[in-house]
Protein backbone atom coordinates (compact mmCIF):
# COMPACT_ATOMS: atom_id res chain seq x y z
CA UNK A 1 0.00 0.00 0.00
CA UNK A 2 2.90 2.54 0.60
CA UNK A 3 3.96 4.32 -2.48
CA UNK A 4 7.65 4.14 -3.12
CA UNK A 5 7.64 7.41 -4.41
CA UNK A 6 5.55 10.40 -3.42
CA UNK A 7 5.20 14.22 -2.64
CA UNK A 8 4.69 16.28 0.66
CA UNK A 9 3.10 19.74 1.28
CA UNK A 10 2.35 21.72 4.00
CA UNK A 11 2.41 24.81 6.10
CA UNK A 12 5.46 26.77 5.53
CA UNK A 13 6.65 26.37 9.51
CA UNK A 14 5.09 24.92 11.90
CA UNK A 15 5.29 25.60 15.72
CA UNK A 16 3.29 23.19 18.20
CA UNK A 17 3.44 23.12 21.73
CA UNK A 18 1.92 24.84 25.29
CA UNK A 19 2.58 28.18 25.18
CA UNK A 20 3.71 28.32 21.49
CA UNK A 21 0.41 31.57 21.01
CA UNK A 22 3.17 33.59 22.32
CA UNK A 23 4.60 34.13 18.79
CA UNK A 24 1.64 35.13 17.18
CA UNK A 25 2.46 38.45 17.36
CA UNK A 26 6.06 37.91 16.02
CA UNK A 27 4.67 35.71 13.46
CA UNK A 28 2.35 38.13 11.85
CA UNK A 29 4.36 40.90 11.93
CA UNK A 30 7.61 38.35 10.21
CA UNK A 31 4.85 39.35 7.18
CA UNK A 32 2.98 42.63 7.64
CA UNK A 33 2.00 45.03 9.42
CA UNK A 34 -1.93 45.56 8.10
CA UNK A 35 -3.36 42.20 8.78
CA UNK A 36 -7.12 41.02 8.73
CA UNK A 37 -7.85 39.02 11.79
CA UNK A 38 -10.33 35.93 11.63
CA UNK A 39 -12.17 34.71 14.80
CA UNK A 40 -14.94 32.44 15.64
CA UNK A 41 -18.07 33.67 17.79
CA UNK A 42 -16.35 35.02 20.71
CA UNK A 43 -12.49 36.12 19.86
CA UNK A 44 -12.54 37.70 23.22
CA UNK A 45 -11.20 34.39 24.45
CA UNK A 46 -7.79 34.88 22.90
CA UNK A 47 -6.09 37.87 24.32
CA UNK A 48 -4.67 39.03 20.78
CA UNK A 49 -5.47 41.86 19.88
CA UNK A 50 -4.06 43.96 22.36
CA UNK A 51 -0.63 42.13 21.70
CA UNK A 52 -0.62 42.75 18.05
CA UNK A 53 -1.38 46.37 18.54
CA UNK A 54 1.49 46.47 20.35
CA UNK A 55 3.34 44.88 17.91
CA UNK A 56 2.96 47.47 15.68
CA UNK A 57 -0.38 45.70 13.89
CA UNK A 58 -3.34 47.54 12.23
CA UNK A 59 -6.05 44.99 12.48
CA UNK A 60 -8.90 44.66 10.55
CA UNK A 61 -11.82 42.00 12.54
CA UNK A 62 -14.11 39.41 10.32
CA UNK A 63 -15.81 37.41 12.69
CA UNK A 64 -17.75 33.63 11.65
CA UNK A 65 -19.92 31.96 13.79
CA UNK A 66 -20.58 28.56 11.76
CA UNK A 67 -19.12 26.87 9.01
CA UNK A 68 -18.20 29.34 6.11
CA UNK A 69 -20.35 29.93 3.14
CA UNK A 70 -19.50 31.30 -0.51
CA UNK A 71 -20.87 34.43 0.38
CA UNK A 72 -18.80 34.72 3.46
CA UNK A 73 -15.80 33.88 1.61
CA UNK A 74 -16.70 36.71 -0.46
CA UNK A 75 -17.23 38.96 2.38
CA UNK A 76 -13.57 37.96 3.95
CA UNK A 77 -11.75 38.90 0.52
CA UNK A 78 -13.52 42.68 0.76
CA UNK A 79 -12.19 42.95 4.12
CA UNK A 80 -8.54 41.47 3.09
CA UNK A 81 -8.00 44.35 0.13
CA UNK A 82 -5.34 46.63 1.65
CA UNK A 83 -4.09 43.55 4.28
CA UNK A 84 -0.60 42.39 3.78
CA UNK A 85 -1.41 39.58 5.81
CA UNK A 86 -4.55 36.95 7.42
CA UNK A 87 -4.63 35.47 10.70
CA UNK A 88 -6.63 32.77 11.81
CA UNK A 89 -7.60 32.82 14.95
CA UNK A 90 -9.91 29.64 15.79
CA UNK A 91 -11.91 26.65 14.58
CA UNK A 92 -11.48 24.36 11.41
CA UNK A 93 -14.42 27.04 9.79
CA UNK A 94 -12.10 29.87 11.13
CA UNK A 95 -9.00 28.99 9.46
CA UNK A 96 -10.95 27.37 6.28
CA UNK A 97 -12.40 31.82 5.89
CA UNK A 98 -8.88 32.86 6.60
CA UNK A 99 -7.02 30.51 4.17
CA UNK A 100 -9.68 31.33 1.73
CA UNK A 101 -9.74 35.25 2.01
CA UNK A 102 -5.81 34.67 2.00
CA UNK A 103 -5.99 33.10 -1.88
CA UNK A 104 -8.78 34.69 -3.46
CA UNK A 105 -7.29 38.20 -2.88
CA UNK A 106 -5.60 37.21 -6.25
CA UNK A 107 -8.76 35.74 -7.33
CA UNK A 108 -11.83 37.01 -9.56
CA UNK A 109 -15.13 35.32 -7.52
CA UNK A 110 -14.91 31.76 -5.03
CA UNK A 111 -17.47 30.55 -7.81
CA UNK A 112 -14.35 30.44 -10.77
CA UNK A 113 -12.70 28.06 -8.23
CA UNK A 114 -14.66 25.82 -6.22
CA UNK A 115 -15.08 21.91 -7.14
CA UNK A 116 -18.50 20.24 -8.20
CA UNK A 117 -20.54 23.42 -8.34
CA UNK A 118 -18.11 26.16 -9.54
CA UNK A 119 -15.96 26.36 -12.60
CA UNK A 120 -12.82 24.06 -10.49
CA UNK A 121 -10.02 26.37 -12.02
CA UNK A 122 -6.48 26.31 -10.17
CA UNK A 123 -6.43 29.26 -8.12
CA UNK A 124 -3.68 31.93 -8.82
CA UNK A 125 -1.10 32.78 -6.97
CA UNK A 126 0.56 33.99 -4.35
CA UNK A 127 -2.59 35.69 -2.52
CA UNK A 128 -1.91 36.73 1.19
CA UNK A 129 0.34 34.91 3.65
CA UNK A 130 -1.83 33.09 6.06
CA UNK A 131 -0.78 32.52 9.74
CA UNK A 132 -3.36 29.78 10.72
CA UNK A 133 -4.31 29.19 15.02
CA UNK A 134 -6.43 26.72 15.64
CA UNK A 135 -8.38 27.01 19.01
CA UNK A 136 -9.72 23.14 18.29
CA UNK A 137 -8.47 19.78 18.17
CA UNK A 138 -9.74 18.49 15.10
CA UNK A 139 -9.90 19.52 11.32
CA UNK A 140 -5.53 19.57 10.80
CA UNK A 141 -6.79 22.44 8.62
CA UNK A 142 -3.67 24.61 9.40
CA UNK A 143 -1.76 22.10 7.50
CA UNK A 144 -3.93 21.87 4.71
CA UNK A 145 -4.26 23.09 0.63
CA UNK A 146 -8.08 22.87 1.02
CA UNK A 147 -10.96 25.50 2.20
CA UNK A 148 -14.21 24.10 3.05
CA UNK A 149 -17.36 26.25 2.09
CA UNK A 150 -20.94 25.72 1.92
CA UNK A 151 -23.56 26.66 -0.91
CA UNK A 152 -26.97 26.89 1.19
CA UNK A 153 -28.88 27.11 -2.57
CA UNK A 154 -26.92 23.94 -3.94
CA UNK A 155 -27.23 21.97 -0.35
CA UNK A 156 -23.88 21.30 -0.17
CA UNK A 157 -19.92 21.57 1.39
CA UNK A 158 -17.16 22.20 -1.35
CA UNK A 159 -13.47 23.06 -1.42
CA UNK A 160 -11.16 25.50 -2.99
CA UNK A 161 -8.24 23.07 -3.58
CA UNK A 162 -4.09 24.76 -4.53
CA UNK A 163 -0.92 25.21 -2.59
CA UNK A 164 -1.69 28.60 -2.38
CA UNK A 165 -4.24 27.35 0.33
CA UNK A 166 -1.57 26.41 2.66
CA UNK A 167 -0.54 28.89 5.61
CA UNK A 168 3.10 30.46 5.68
CA UNK A 169 2.86 29.64 9.28
CA UNK A 170 0.84 27.24 11.59
CA UNK A 171 0.90 27.66 15.45
CA UNK A 172 -0.43 24.52 17.84
CA UNK A 173 -0.72 25.70 21.18
CA UNK A 174 -2.90 22.93 23.20
CA UNK A 175 -3.38 25.51 26.05
CA UNK A 176 -5.81 27.25 23.69
CA UNK A 177 -7.98 24.17 23.46
CA UNK A 178 -8.64 23.65 27.21
CA UNK A 179 -11.82 26.01 27.02
CA UNK A 180 -13.13 24.07 24.41
CA UNK A 181 -17.11 22.51 25.20
CA UNK A 182 -17.40 18.88 25.67
CA UNK A 183 -19.38 18.68 22.55
CA UNK A 184 -16.96 20.09 20.31
CA UNK A 185 -14.01 18.18 22.16
CA UNK A 186 -16.25 14.70 21.43
CA UNK A 187 -16.23 15.65 17.79
CA UNK A 188 -13.42 17.71 17.05
CA UNK A 189 -11.90 14.73 18.27
CA UNK A 190 -13.30 12.00 16.31
CA UNK A 191 -12.67 13.69 12.95
CA UNK A 192 -9.00 14.15 14.07
CA UNK A 193 -9.12 10.06 14.52
CA UNK A 194 -10.69 9.90 11.21
CA UNK A 195 -8.55 12.25 9.35
CA UNK A 196 -5.95 9.82 10.79
CA UNK A 197 -7.40 6.59 10.02
CA UNK A 198 -8.44 6.75 7.00
CA UNK A 199 -5.36 8.32 4.83
CA UNK A 200 -3.93 5.44 6.94
CA UNK A 201 -5.89 3.04 4.51
CA UNK A 202 -5.29 4.60 2.08
CA UNK A 203 -3.71 3.24 -1.53
CA UNK A 204 -2.02 6.29 -1.60
CA UNK A 205 -0.35 6.17 1.70
CA UNK A 206 3.37 6.73 2.05
CA UNK A 207 6.45 6.61 4.86
CA UNK A 208 5.16 9.97 6.00
CA UNK A 209 1.70 9.77 6.00
CA UNK A 210 2.04 6.46 7.88
CA UNK A 211 3.82 8.00 10.73
CA UNK A 212 1.90 10.58 11.23
CA UNK A 213 -0.83 8.47 11.47
CA UNK A 214 0.26 6.08 13.53
CA UNK A 215 1.63 8.54 16.15
CA UNK A 216 -1.91 10.74 15.69
CA UNK A 217 -3.83 7.47 15.98
CA UNK A 218 -1.92 6.11 19.43
CA UNK A 219 -2.59 9.98 20.75
CA UNK A 220 -6.21 9.96 20.24
CA UNK A 221 -6.59 5.93 21.27
CA UNK A 222 -5.33 6.95 24.80
CA UNK A 223 -6.30 10.56 25.17
CA UNK A 224 -9.70 11.79 23.49
CA UNK A 225 -11.93 10.03 26.06
CA UNK A 226 -9.71 12.41 28.73
CA UNK A 227 -9.77 15.29 26.81
CA UNK A 228 -13.62 15.02 26.94
CA UNK A 229 -13.99 14.06 30.62
CA UNK A 230 -11.55 16.43 32.22
CA UNK A 231 -11.15 19.39 29.52
CA UNK A 232 -8.53 20.82 31.69
CA UNK A 233 -6.53 17.64 31.37
CA UNK A 234 -3.40 19.80 29.54
CA UNK A 235 -1.71 16.01 28.63
CA UNK A 236 -4.51 15.12 27.12
CA UNK A 237 -5.05 18.27 25.53
CA UNK A 238 -1.79 18.29 23.87
CA UNK A 239 -2.00 14.38 22.41
CA UNK A 240 -5.42 15.65 20.99
CA UNK A 241 -3.61 18.70 19.53
CA UNK A 242 -1.13 16.30 18.19
CA UNK A 243 -3.40 13.60 16.24
CA UNK A 244 -5.09 16.75 14.83
CA UNK A 245 -2.11 18.50 13.52
CA UNK A 246 -0.75 15.24 12.00
CA UNK A 247 -3.94 14.13 10.68
CA UNK A 248 -4.35 17.48 8.69
CA UNK A 249 -0.68 16.40 7.26
CA UNK A 250 -1.65 12.73 6.42
CA UNK A 251 -4.80 14.04 4.93
CA UNK A 252 -3.36 16.29 2.78
CA UNK A 253 -0.88 14.23 1.38
CA UNK A 254 -2.83 10.72 1.19
CA UNK A 255 -5.92 11.38 0.96
CA UNK A 256 -9.61 10.24 2.46
CA UNK A 257 -12.13 8.24 2.18
CA UNK A 258 -15.98 7.12 2.85
CA UNK A 259 -16.65 9.11 6.04
CA UNK A 260 -15.57 12.61 4.50
CA UNK A 261 -17.01 11.71 1.22
CA UNK A 262 -20.83 11.24 2.79
CA UNK A 263 -19.91 14.02 5.78
CA UNK A 264 -19.52 16.87 3.27
CA UNK A 265 -23.25 15.67 1.73
CA UNK A 266 -24.60 15.61 4.69
CA UNK A 267 -23.37 18.40 6.39
CA UNK A 268 -24.42 20.47 3.42
CA UNK A 269 -27.87 18.76 3.19
CA UNK A 270 -28.14 19.54 7.05
CA UNK A 271 -25.80 22.39 8.09
CA UNK A 272 -24.72 20.06 10.93
CA UNK A 273 -21.08 20.57 12.24
CA UNK A 274 -18.61 18.74 9.95
CA UNK A 275 -16.93 17.20 13.09
CA UNK A 276 -20.44 16.09 14.68
CA UNK A 277 -20.88 14.37 11.36
CA UNK A 278 -18.12 12.34 11.00
CA UNK A 279 -18.27 10.92 14.21
CA UNK A 280 -21.83 9.53 13.44
CA UNK A 281 -20.41 7.82 10.39
CA UNK A 282 -17.60 6.62 11.29
CA UNK A 283 -18.47 2.97 13.28
CA UNK A 284 -20.64 2.50 10.57
CA UNK A 285 -18.29 3.42 7.57
CA UNK A 286 -15.26 0.87 9.05
CA UNK A 287 -17.53 -1.94 9.52
CA UNK A 288 -19.14 -1.64 5.81
CA UNK A 289 -15.76 -1.15 4.67
CA UNK A 290 -14.04 -3.96 6.37
CA UNK A 291 -16.65 -6.53 5.38
CA UNK A 292 -16.29 -5.14 1.78
CA UNK A 293 -12.46 -5.46 1.78
CA UNK A 294 -13.12 -9.43 3.31
CA UNK A 295 -15.58 -10.31 0.85
CA UNK A 296 -13.77 -8.49 -2.51
CA UNK A 297 -9.89 -8.26 -1.78
CA UNK A 298 -9.13 -10.15 1.37
CA UNK A 299 -5.78 -10.48 0.64
CA UNK A 300 -5.83 -6.13 1.10
CA UNK A 301 -2.65 -4.76 2.61
CA UNK A 302 -5.84 -2.06 4.15
CA UNK A 303 -7.40 -5.05 6.35
CA UNK A 304 -4.01 -5.24 8.02
CA UNK A 305 -3.96 -1.80 8.48
CA UNK A 306 -7.25 -1.70 10.12
CA UNK A 307 -5.99 -4.02 12.61
CA UNK A 308 -2.51 -1.93 13.37
CA UNK A 309 -5.21 0.56 13.55
CA UNK A 310 -6.65 -1.58 16.34
CA UNK A 311 -3.69 -2.10 18.24
CA UNK A 312 -2.99 1.50 17.85
CA UNK A 313 -5.68 2.92 19.42
CA UNK A 314 -6.68 0.13 22.11
CA UNK A 315 -3.00 -0.08 23.04
CA UNK A 316 -3.82 -3.59 23.38
CA UNK A 317 -1.02 -5.37 20.79
CA UNK A 318 -3.39 -8.58 20.82
CA UNK A 319 -6.17 -6.04 19.23
CA UNK A 320 -7.80 -7.40 15.87
CA UNK A 321 -10.48 -5.56 13.53
CA UNK A 322 -13.12 -6.07 15.57
CA UNK A 323 -12.20 -4.47 18.41
CA UNK A 324 -11.55 -1.11 16.67
CA UNK A 325 -15.35 -1.33 15.44
CA UNK A 326 -16.32 -1.74 19.30
CA UNK A 327 -13.57 0.90 20.74
CA UNK A 328 -14.77 3.31 18.02
CA UNK A 329 -18.86 2.64 18.83
CA UNK A 330 -18.20 2.22 22.76
CA UNK A 331 -15.79 5.49 22.44
CA UNK A 332 -19.32 7.30 20.20
CA UNK A 333 -21.32 6.23 23.20
CA UNK A 334 -18.93 7.61 25.88
CA UNK A 335 -19.19 10.65 23.71
CA UNK A 336 -22.81 11.38 23.43
CA UNK A 337 -22.45 11.50 19.51
CA UNK A 338 -25.85 11.93 18.02
CA UNK A 339 -26.91 10.01 15.09
CA UNK A 340 -27.50 11.83 12.11
CA UNK A 341 -31.24 11.75 12.32
CA UNK A 342 -30.43 14.45 15.02
CA UNK A 343 -28.72 16.93 12.41
CA UNK A 344 -32.20 16.02 10.24
CA UNK A 345 -31.14 13.43 7.80
CA UNK A 346 -34.26 11.28 7.32
CA UNK A 347 -34.32 8.02 5.13
CA UNK A 348 -35.63 9.58 2.37
CA UNK A 349 -32.83 11.58 1.54
CA UNK A 350 -30.50 8.94 1.52
CA UNK A 351 -30.24 8.20 -1.88
CA UNK A 352 -29.60 11.82 -3.25
CA UNK A 353 -26.62 11.63 -0.24
CA UNK A 354 -25.23 8.11 -1.64
CA UNK A 355 -25.56 10.15 -5.23
CA UNK A 356 -23.72 13.07 -4.96
CA UNK A 357 -20.92 11.35 -2.39
CA UNK A 358 -20.17 9.04 -5.12
CA UNK A 359 -18.84 12.24 -6.66
CA UNK A 360 -17.06 13.40 -4.01
CA UNK A 361 -12.94 14.24 -4.41
CA UNK A 362 -12.98 12.78 -0.37
CA UNK A 363 -13.27 9.74 -1.44
CA UNK A 364 -10.18 8.94 -3.43
CA UNK A 365 -8.55 7.57 -0.66
CA UNK A 366 -10.93 4.96 -0.27
CA UNK A 367 -9.50 1.22 0.16
CA UNK A 368 -12.28 -0.19 -1.76
CA UNK A 369 -15.09 1.15 -4.18
CA UNK A 370 -18.37 1.20 -2.22
CA UNK A 371 -21.01 0.28 -3.97
CA UNK A 372 -24.45 2.59 -3.46
CA UNK A 373 -26.41 -0.38 -1.32
CA UNK A 374 -23.29 -0.28 0.62
CA UNK A 375 -22.80 3.28 1.16
CA UNK A 376 -26.40 3.76 1.61
CA UNK A 377 -25.90 0.81 4.65
CA UNK A 378 -23.47 3.25 5.86
CA UNK A 379 -25.68 6.64 6.23
CA UNK A 380 -28.72 4.52 7.40
CA UNK A 381 -27.00 2.45 10.08
CA UNK A 382 -25.89 6.21 10.91
CA UNK A 383 -29.01 7.70 11.23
Amino acid sequence: MTRESFTFATAGRVVFGPGTARQIPGAVVAHGSHALLVTGSRPQRYNVRDALEEAGVDLVTLSVEREPTVADARAAVDAARGCDVVLGLGGGSVIDLAKAAGALVAAADPMDHLEVIGAGRPLPGPGLPVVAVPTTAGTGSEVTANAVLSSPEHAVKVSLRGPTLLPRVAIVDPLLTLSCPKAVTASAGLDALTQCLEPFVSPHASPLTDGFARTGLAAAGRSLRRAYDRGSDEAARTDMSLSSLLGGMALANAKLGAVHGLAGVVGGVTGGAHGAICAALLPSAVTVTVTALRGRDPSSVALRRFAEAARLVTGDQTARVEDLVSWVRDTCQFLSIPGLGKHGLGAEDIEDVVAAAARSSSMKGHPIELTVDELSSIVRSSL
